[in-house]
Order: C-alpha cells, then sequence, then structure tokens
C-alpha cells in the first residue's frame, strides 16, 4: 500500500477535512503563478475580501467536491462557504468515503437531497420537487442540499460511483436561469456554476435573503477575476459590491 501523497517532503493534506491525501498527480492550473490573496485565493489586483459578507439560511448547503477543483481559482463551491458558515466541504474519492459525510447523512435532523438532473429512467423513482424540501421544514428537519462540485463529467462520476448517495431523494433544479458564469465556457448557457446552483436553491426553498447575497457575492467574484484577468483593476465597485458592502456596514 502507498503512503500518504509527498510533495516536496511534505505530506499533502485533503483541504477540506486536514486528513491526509491519496497519491495524485501534481495539479497546476492556468495562472497558477500569479499573486493570490490567501484568504480569498483571488489575484491581489482584485482581492474579494472587502466583500465577504455571511448570511443565514434554514436550508444547508454540503459540497462533495471533486478533488481537482480544490485547486482551481475559478471554483466557485468556496464562494458558498463564505457566505452561508454551515456549509460543509467534502472531497470525493471512490474508493475512500469521508465518514464526516457518512455520519451526517445518518443523522435524522438533516433530509439530505442530491442536486442532479432528472434525464435518466433509472433514478426517475427517486426524483423529488421542492415541495419535499418544505415538507421536511415542516416536520423540523434541516434541507440539505448535496451538490456535486466539478465538471458536469466528473459530477457524473460522483453520482455513479457513490453508493452511499443512491438512497437518498434526487432534488433537480428547475430554473429558467441561464449563466453568468465568464470564467470557464459552458457546454451550455443552462449549465450554471456551482454557485449559481446553490444561489438557486436558497431562493425556491425560500432563504431569499441568503439568496441575494451569495448571488452578490458570485457577481462581485465574477467581475473581480475577469479584471484580474485582463490584468486590470476595478477602481469603482460595481452594483452587487456596492450592495455587499452597504450589508457589511449594518
Amino acid at each position: 500500500m502507498q503512503d500518504d501523497t509527498l510533495h516536496d517532503g511534505v505530506i499533502e493534506r485533503d483541504p477540506a477535512t486536514g486528513h491526509p491525501r491519496p497519491p495524485r498527480r501534481e495539479f497546476k492550473a492556468r495562472g497558477s503563478f500569479v499573486t493570490r490573496c490567501e484568504s480569498c485565493n483571488l489575484p491581489l489586483l482584485n482581492c474579494l475580501c472587502p466583500y465577504r459578507v455571511t448570511a443565514t439560511s434554514e436550508a444547508r448547503v454540503w459540497l462533495i467536491t471533486h478533488p481537482l477543483e480544490h485547486h482551481k481559482p475559478t471554483n466557485t463551491g468556496r464562494l458558498i462557504g463564505d457566505v452561508l458558515p454551515d456549509t460543509e466541504v467534502f472531497t470525493w474519492y471512490r474508493t475512500a468515503p469521508d465518514e464526516r459525510l457518512l455520519a451526517l447523512l445518518e443523522d435524522r435532523r438533516f433530509a439530505p437531497f442530491v442536486i442532479f438532473p432528472d434525464d435518466q429512467p433509472d433514478y426517475a423513482d427517486r426524483v423529488v420537487g421542492m415541495e419535499s424540501v418544505t415538507a421536511a421544514t415542516e416536520e423540523n428537519r434541516t434541507p440539505v442540499f448535496i451538490i456535486l462540485d466539478g465538471t458536469w463529467r466528473q459530477a457524473r462520476r460522483i453520482f455513479r460511483k457513490s453508493p452511499y448517495l443512491d438512497r437518498l431523494p434526487v432534488l433537480p433544479l428547475a430554473t429558467e436561469r441561464l449563466t453568468r458564469y465568464r470564467l470557464r465556457k459552458p457546454a451550455s448557457a443552462a449549465h450554471l456554476c456551482t454557485a449559481e446552483v446553490a444561489t438557486e436553491l436558497l431562493r425556491q426553498a425560500g432563504d431569499a435573503q441568503a439568496a441575494d447575497v451569495l448571488d452578490d457575492y458570485f457577481d462581485a467574484f465574477n467581475d473581480s477575476y475577469a479584471a484580474s484577468r485582463r490584468h486590470s483593476k476595478l477602481e469603482v465597485p460595481t452594483a452587487a459590491m456596492r450592495r455587499l458592502l452597504e450589508r457589511a456596514r449594518r
């Protein structure tokens, strides 16, 4: 059995749990040599930290994140945790499911829903609508949106290769929203990034304030990062940034 991954003589640990990581090839994202803020991971030219605002919500978000996503500065899953401190992040390994995640799935305080399209017949019996989220709240259980954080191909692999998800209800996101994410090219404008998915779910579940904060924070991230790619500093805050600054002053 191979030992924990070593990088420059140091054991690499999972960013979400602190556990030693299984062996992997080194990943280097485009822009990996840019000087970044240690807190928000954006280029210092347009640091996102001044616009960070927290919010509360009745529903929770749990991310099952593909290992490579942790190393991509364009990943939007981390934005959810910035806004909603109760967010849980679990790194997906096919042969080593996170023990904390497995324990939480057995906790009757929570009503977890896997967010995934209802486009295949073999799990049609598990597909539910937002009314099931409402019912969970009425039963004094906390609804949990389990979002598979990765590319569409990675998300489908996580969904298919994680037996502990097989017994959970599947909640497809029904929305007419088109993506505003500009940092990666989606296969379709209807394919939302992770933060956008969470925003729409929160809004539909009745957590409108949390959804608004996350949406503004996402826009601030989107604009800040896009400007940094052009080596341009945003001298004037955008409308979303101004709303976040106003919330921060309250």
